[in-house]
């Protein structure tokens, strides 16, 4: 295969890959086998073998092929150059009309970084696995930064584990200031503000105690917290943005159809795995475990090959009801939005999974959410041992009550409202040694723009979830002194 015919293979095309390339010793071929990223017709990652040696590829091709090459091979020069490290560049070469190719040596058995916090994740907050993996990162940033170097696209996947050293890798978002002198305070504190905005916000309040990793590297400048806050919530708000447009559209974290006659978006992952159930879901939810019919929903758990997974079907009640939510999104694409951004925020819910709309000529009709299965108690099984003490004395668990603390605070933080908050609502996940409360049903779940519609909205949701509870209860005071007021709320 020419290297011009990979720009029309499209997102799977069939391994092993054989291209024809060309450097000084002349033409050889190129075998991929197998492939580690796609943009389809834009750029081709992997692995595989060039002159009897195991190299990673990197292949670009389409209109913008050429610009791409020259910054990727920029970046790869910019950190040799500085001498840090980063894998061997061994051939690169760019024909006119066809694309270009940068061919590095490959890390066998290499771990990145990602991967590492992966494993450390779920501990308590700062654990010292953590701070291993986050010290390590945070001490690589401080050298590129003093070497007057960022990386634009910086997270933990561009770091590399080998055989004791740490490799920085993705040239293409290298940038340079002054190359060889230390980077300017602002551009230490934006690109810093990158790296710690993807972290969980139960390590925010861990920022200055991170911080010193890198002030030990590179103390170039002092680095003001209230600054780096400020540029962490920032890109956090672009990131939960730029997200909220992936969800509608076809690219390499979601598969998106959509046309007169339906909708459909899957987690791209996903999308072999849930074939079947996305080609009927009717069938599997006659099959299924019913938990609500009729009405405007019908909720059923379902298995697929042997996989437990929730789907809800949003009715179509009557020729009244479907004028009102034809012309609308459907409330499954609302669900759909809402799952995908308490993940993103860390909130637990249940995973969504694809999101199914039936249409006529674009007008909407039924439509179905799918979930994965949630294990656990709800808060009010949960909770109820406490209710029910003669003594009054017993409480839930400390643990408990700060994952509820915690959920409550970052509904506060994000000015989310769920709209439904009753008991039911709330599930127990146990998490290695802890445990997250998870939120399900988010049809009614809202982002505030407003402070003002927030903060009634949150009030009603404080309200309905101590109505759990009877008033008169220990349980019931207790949560009502725990959970925070809004200033519509201490008003009252």
């Amino acid at each position: 295969m020419k290297l011009a015919e990979l720009q029309r293979s499209g997102r799977q095309p069939a391994l092993p890959l054989r291209i024809e390339l060309a450097d000084g010793a002349g033409p050889a071929e190129l075998r991929l086998d197998n492939l580690l990223r796609v943009l389809p017709g834009r750029r081709y990652v992997g692995a595989g073998n060039w002159r009897g040696r195991q190299v990673l590829a990197k292949l670009l091709v389409g209109a913008k092929a050429a610009r791409h090459f020259q910054r990727e091979r920029d970046g790869v020069r910019l950190l040799a150059e500085q001498g840090l490290s980063t894998p061997l560049l061994l051939a690169d070469g760019l024909r006119p009309g066809e694309g270009g190719w940068l061919l590095f040596e490959y890390l066998d058995n290499a771990q990145s970084l990602a991967e590492a916090w992966k494993a450390v994740a779920d501990l308590a907050p700062l654990a010292d696995a953590q701070q291993a993996v986050l010290g390590e990162a945070l001490a690589a940033i401080a050298e590129l930064h003093a070497k007057g170097l960022w990386q634009e696209d910086l997270h933990l996947d561009n770091l590399l584990r080998h055989d004791g050293r740490l490799y920085l890798i993705d040239g293409a978002g290298i940038r340079a200031e002054t190359p060889g002198q230390p980077l300017s305070r602002k551009q230490v504190l934006e690109n810093l503000g990158v790296f710690f905005a993807q972290l969980p916000h139960s390590l925010d309040p861990y920022l200055e105690e991170l911080l010193v990793h890198y002030l030990l590297v590179n103390g170039e400048h002092a680095l003001p917290l209230e600054a780096l806050q400020k540029e962490i919530a920032r890109v956090r708000r672009w990131r939960v943005g730029d997200l909220l447009k992936k969800i509608g559209r076809d690219c390499s974290l979601f598969s998106v159809r959509r046309g007169a006659f339906g909708l459909r978006a899957v987690r791209r992952e996903e999308e072999a795995g849930l074939a079947p159930l996305l080609a009927d879901p009717d069938a599997f939810i006659d099959r299924g475990h019913i938990y609500k019919t009729g009405g405007a929903a019908t909720v059923a758990k379902v298995e697929l090959d042997g996989r437990p997974l929730v789907v809800k079907r949003y009715n179509i009640k009557n020729l009244l009801h479907w004028f009102k939510r034809f012309w609308r999104p459907s409330r499954a694409w609302g669900s759909w939005r809402e799952g995908n951004r308490l993940e993103f925020l860390g909130v637990a819910t249940a995973k969504p999974l694809a999101v199914l709309e039936r249409r006529w000529l674009w007008l909407r009709g039924p439509a179905f959410l799918i979930t994965d299965y949630l294990e656990g108690q709800d808060i009010i099984a949960r909770f109820k041992p406490y209710l029910d003490d003669p003594d009054g004395a017993g409480m839930p668990p400390e643990a408990e009550l700060k994952a509820l603390d915690s959920l409550f605070a970052t509904l506060l933080r994000e000015r989310i409202s769920h709209g439904d908050l009753k008991g039911h609502n709330l599930f127990w996940q146990a998490v290695g040694d802890g445990g997250r409360w998870a939120l399900i049903d988010l049809d009614a779940m809202r982002k505030h723009h407003g402070q003002a519609s927030f903060e009634r909205a949150y009030a009603r949701d404080r309200a309905r979830f101590l109505r759990n509870w009877p008033e008169h209860s220990g349980l019931y005071r207790l949560l009502d002194e725990r959970i925070p007021k809004t200033g519509v709320e201490a008003g009252a």
